[in-house]
């Protein structure tokens, strides 16, 4: 990967995706009962932008889309979810390889695999690493926080593995299939 750029489409990606999810994270989001906690869209747009341009660009875009959000709504960033989003998109990014999505099929395999990788990647981050962030840098109290991240963390898995399934599965409809073009 030493000395490998990123190419002016996953650039533009990059940042018309973090755009995608301000406005998403803004305007398409339903509050879920608990202090400070949504039920997001973003994600599922986050998790098909990872998969269609991999694991940088789905870090990047979890980073900066989320950053710019908290400072839209917040007036600051909320780092420690910030950091989570990203990890969340570069390690759903992570599973472009195997899902193959521009090959034109998302089947069940596929649609298995792409939900086992973004419910571990949820669960890591908002069950565990987001709310003990939480506790590290902000001094939040414990209870509060954990309650935070397994609210956004199940929310999430549930937006991803439906819009993010059936974006992914749109997606997958609009490109040909590999070998399926035949000399006549």
């Amino acid at each position: 990967m030493q000395g490998e750029k990123l190419s002016i489409k996953t650039i533009v990606a990059i940042g018309i995706g973090a755009a995608v999810f301000v406005i998403l994270g803004r305007f398409v989001s339903l509050p879920t009962g608990v202090p400070n906690t949504t039920i997001e869209t973003s994600y599922a747009f986050l998790a098909l932008m990872a998969v269609l341009f991999g694991p940088v660009a789905g870090a990047l875009i979890g980073l900066i889309g989320h950053a710019l959000k908290d400072l839209i709504m917040y007036g600051s960033p909320w780092w420690s979810w910030v950091i989570v989003s990203a990890l969340v998109g570069l390690f759903i990014g992570l599973s472009s390889n195997k899902i193959k999505i521009d090959e034109g099929e998302f089947g069940v395999k596929k649609i298995v695999l792409f939900n086992i990788v973004q419910v571990v990647a949820q669960a890591v981050g908002w069950f565990l690493i987001a709310p003990t962030l939480d506790i590290l840098i902000y001094a939040e109290p414990a209870n509060k926080v954990y309650l935070q991240g397994l609210v956004a963390g199940i929310a999430n898995m549930i937006t991803v593995g439906v819009i993010g399934t059936l974006l992914l599965f749109g997606y997958a409809k609009t490109r040909s299939k590999s070998g399926s073009l035949e000399k006549e």
